[in-house]
């Protein structure tokens, strides 16, 4: 019955981050283990189903020509190669002082979400400006990734849309990126854990089902105006679970 349960709260939470560009692990984490699953566990298949949720997703979405390359590319590999730097920054610093300002970014990002509507640029950009954004946001994303150790897809989604890109191209394109992301981290919590076939089963079927209901939601229901406000919604809702986690230690 927990494996079902599980299944059914991965399948709601997947589809509607899938709709906003970034994965279900941040949600998923807490929540696994208030059903008795190891935190372990619940890291790691958490972790796993953000790689299959996204790369569901990401198959769709490179379908329906909504991810911008000259963006996509560059960001996988700054973002992959900067992380480390981040996480060797890290060491030494106060991790809550640096969590408290990444608090005050997603809420100012997520109160741009809602109120600023920038001019589209995305469309008429140059290769050169698109790979230079690519470059800039993934690099900035992956270091703060790393230095955080956060997720960079709430970081790029609304950097792009800022930038000016049209929301559902920008949830999109970091969904591709993010695929590139996950596996690392999966594999380091995979080898303190032990995942039940049956709570990966339940739980991969939910997420797969999801992120197809999600990205078909976004690309055939939703209006761009509409998936911004989830994006901002999103990204304050994540500045609220962050500000439970400092202040509840």
């Amino acid at each position: 019955m927990t494996a079902i349960i599980a299944g059914i709260i991965t399948f709601g939470f997947t589809t509607l981050l899938t709709i906003a560009g970034v994965g279900a692990a941040f949600v998923l984490i807490p929540v696994f283990p208030t059903l008795g699953i190891d935190v372990h566990t619940a890291m790691a298949t958490a972790l796993l189903l953000n790689a299959l949720g996204v790369s569901v997703a990401s198959v769709n979405f490179i379908r329906s020509q909504l991810v911008v390359w000259k963006v996509a590319v560059p960001m996988v590999f700054i973002a992959s190669a900067l992380s480390p730097l981040g996480a060797w920054v890290s060491q030494g610093l106060d991790r809550d002082v640096l969590l408290w300002l990444f608090v005050g970014f997603l809420v100012f990002a997520g109160l741009m979400m809602l109120s600023y509507t920038p001019r589209v640029k995305e469309a008429t950009s140059g290769t050169g400006t698109l790979l230079g954004v690519g470059l800039g946001v993934g690099g900035f994303a992956g270091f703060l990734g790393g230095l955080l150790g956060v997720g960079g897809g709430n970081i790029i989604v609304p950097a792009l849309v800022t930038y000016g890109f049209d929301p559902k191209k920008a949830s999109a394109s970091t969904s591709f990126v993010l695929i590139f992301a996950l596996p690392a981290g999966f594999l380091s919590h995979m080898a303190m854990a032990g995942i039940s076939p049956s709570l990966l089963g339940w739980t991969a079927a939910g997420s797969a089902a999801g992120a197809a209901l999600g990205m078909w939601l976004m690309t055939a229901k939703l209006q761009g105006r509409q998936v911004k406000i989830i994006i901002g919604v999103v990204l304050l809702l994540l500045a609220a679970k962050m500000v439970w986690n400092l202040t509840a230690g």
